[in-house]
């Protein structure tokens, strides 16, 4: 393990994990990204502790004492719930695996990486570390997490709401939300993904009574604010970087 660095002793290692990249970037206490974020490709088949394994090698190298980590899929209290598209052995384009999805099922991803470590570890879902990383603290605010599947946090007065996964929930004609709003519907055809997401924000906002709707994610930069002119919301794009500030706030307010 390498020892920490004083000057690093305020900074958090951000670490956004993603169907198809995992993002590392060095932050200060304000979440400021203090160097262009690195990119390795997600493993598969991801196992959690090839997971482990590899997240382990990059923190052992940072002199960071604070680790913040977004998860693609339902995550709550230091375990992961529903793994997502992790459990699809060859990465998005593939079948979810049942033995692969009961392996993460309920594993403790949070503990193991402290353990590994030795470093203060902190996880939570990505949707949420997005929320912490972008939202402006007045009102209800929503975010939705645009990339291989759609992810979504909800805000209220800058305290952070519980809310449902709703990537495998039906959406339109028994599809669900990750199926239509995904990276793969996006690539086959990008107009209708974007009227089918139009939809699916006026939805939620209605759902949640929210007067802002922050996009982040990789697809986020594919749409621009003047397309959602129609909406009652008030529609940010915030781009792939928004869970990445937002680790900072894991460990300080």
């Amino acid at each position: 393990m390498a020892p920490f660095h004083n000057s690093k002793l305020n900074q958090v290692l951000a670490i956004d994990i993603g169907a198809t990249n995992i993002k590392f970037c060095h932050v200060d206490d304000h979440g400021t990204l203090l160097e262009v974020p690195r990119r390795r490709p997600t493993p598969y088949p991801c196992s959690p502790d090839r997971l482990v394994a590899l997240l382990s090698e990059r923190i052992g190298t940072s002199k960071c004492p604070r680790v913040g980590v977004g998860f693609p899929g339902k995550f709550a209290d230091g375990h992961v719930i529903r793994p997502g598209n992790l459990a699809r052995p060859g990465g998005i384009t593939s079948e979810v695996d049942p033995v692969l999805d009961q392996q993460w099922r309920h594993f403790a991803l949070q503990d193991a990486l402290c353990k590994a470590t030795g470093r203060d570890v902190r996880v939570v879902n990505d949707a949420t570390l997005a929320a912490l990383g972008c939202c402006e603290g007045h009102g209800v605010e929503l975010v939705l997490t645009l990339g291989t599947g759609l992810g979504l946090a909800v805000e209220h007065d800058g305290v952070l709401q519980k809310a449902r996964d709703v990537g495998a929930a039906t959406f339109v004609q028994g599809r669900t939300y990750d199926q239509l709003l995904g990276e793969r519907a996006r690539s086959e055809d990008q107009v209708e993904w974007h009227v089918l997401l139009e939809q699916a924000i006026n939805g939620f906002a209605k759902e949640f009574d929210a007067a802002i709707v922050h996009l982040a994610g990789g697809n986020a930069r594919r749409v621009a604010p003047d397309s959602f002119t129609k909406l009652l919301c008030r529609v940010v794009i915030e781009g792939n970087e928004a869970p990445l500030h937002g680790a900072a706030k894991l460990f300080y307010n």
